[in-house]
């Protein structure tokens, strides 16, 4: 089981943000492989740090880890975030936390360039649309991406203005003395490398464009709205840079007779009015296929049934939500002869007056029930 990210970064869940940073800049000084050399253990626990951060410092990604937690990041090609980063990644997307505590602002031994990092590619997004069933169940979906990828024959030199590093220094005289600062090189953007030469079908960073099939496993439960990180699936980045993500945005399709609420789905059965009297049984809807339900004799309208478990699978792993079954008493509009000349006997004859029982829950009593 994985740890929780609270636990990760010694912090408590009510954290403010700059807590959060400072805790993860003084796990990840503890923890840095160049104050480690060697130390596997360490290394796991550096990494485990960049992880919980990457959720924890993001105001989506935490709201979703604090309602659904490592759920919300699973079952997917790197879920929605976090999940199988890597030193590239950490350094790439974390860097600056550090200050100047490696290296003069970088990482002394990452990539053998002292402050030289590597270029993350641009991101891609994408929407998927999911019918009930594939929300219920969970499903693996092939997408045609088109991203940039580096051409083939491209090459790349050393960045003369950094000479490599990816960074450059500034010395500047202060009241305080002499104070150098560094910041990243604005010729190769950090990378760097610089173009040295590319065939004709490449861009000027020496990309072109391709079209990719990418397989997405999507987990049983996502809700609209969510987005699921394909790791390395974006933008390839020039030179040794690493590629940028897939964001792949959630969207669902309405069912015919099915409506979802949370785990939950509703079903509205109607029923004539001799079926409620003498009871019957009647096949509904569900996500795995037809479900055959009994309705007992004298059913009142507004009766909701229970099908336990017939629901969604939960994002969390926790089981699966309930189908509720609404039941609603068709009365019909028109009546022959011989049916209105039953029902003007059946006025005022005991058996057909309203007697609700103390079982007989009340409307609010019902709506109670749908959300416990």
């Amino acid at each position: 089981m994985k740890e929780d990210y609270y636990e990760v970064l010694g912090i408590s869940k009510n954290a403010t943000a700059a807590e959060i940073k400072k805790a993860y800049r003084k796990k990840a000084l503890q923890f840095h492989p160049d104050k480690n050399p060697g130390d596997s253990t360490a290394e796991e626990k550096f990494k485990k740090s960049a992880e919980a951060y990457e959720v924890l410092s993001d105001p989506d990604k935490k709201a979703r880890y604090d309602q659904f937690g490592h759920a919300a990041f699973e079952g997917g090609a790197g879920g929605f975030g976090g999940g199988g980063m890597n030193m590239d990644d950490i350094f790439s997307q974390f860097g600056d936390i550090f200050g100047g505590a490696f290296g003069g602002g970088g990482f002394g031994g990452f990539g053998g360039g002292g402050g030289q990092r590597r270029v993350k590619g641009s991101n891609l997004r994408i929407r998927v649309s999911l019918t009930l069933e594939e929300v219920a169940n969970g499903v693996e979906k092939k997408v045609k991406v088109k991203r940039k990828v580096q051409a083939e024959g491209v090459t790349y030199k050393t960045c003369t203005t950094c000479n490599g590093r990816g960074q450059v220094t500034k010395i500047q005289n202060t009241i305080l003395g002499r104070m150098q600062t560094a910041a990243v090189c604005s010729t190769c953007g950090g990378s760097g490398q610089i173009l040295d030469g590319k065939p004709g079908d490449a861009d000027a960073q020496g990309l072109k464009v391709a079209e990719e099939t990418v397989s997405i496993n999507i987990p049983a439960g996502v809700e609209e709205g969510m987005q699921l990180k394909v790791p390395n699936k974006g933008n390839d980045a020039p030179g040794n840079g690493v590629p940028g993500d897939l964001l792949v945005a959630i969207e669902t399709q309405e069912h015919s007779t099915l409506k979802r609420e949370g785990d939950n789905l509703h079903y509205d059965l109607y029923i004539s009015i001799s079926d409620a009297v003498l009871g019957t049984s009647k096949e509904i809807d569900a996500v795995g296929g037809k479900v055959r339900i009994k309705l007992e004799p004298g059913i009142q309208s507004g009766k909701i049934l229970r099908l336990r478990g017939k629901g969604i699978t939960s994002l969390n792993g926790y089981g699966a939500g309930d189908i509720l079954v609404h039941v609603n008493v068709w009365t019909p509009k028109e009546l022959n002869k011989e049916q209105k000349e039953f029902f003007e006997k059946m006025q005022g004859n005991d058996n057909f007056e309203p007697k609700p029982e103390k079982s007989d829950k009340s409307f609010f009593e019902k709506v109670k029930d749908m959300f416990s």
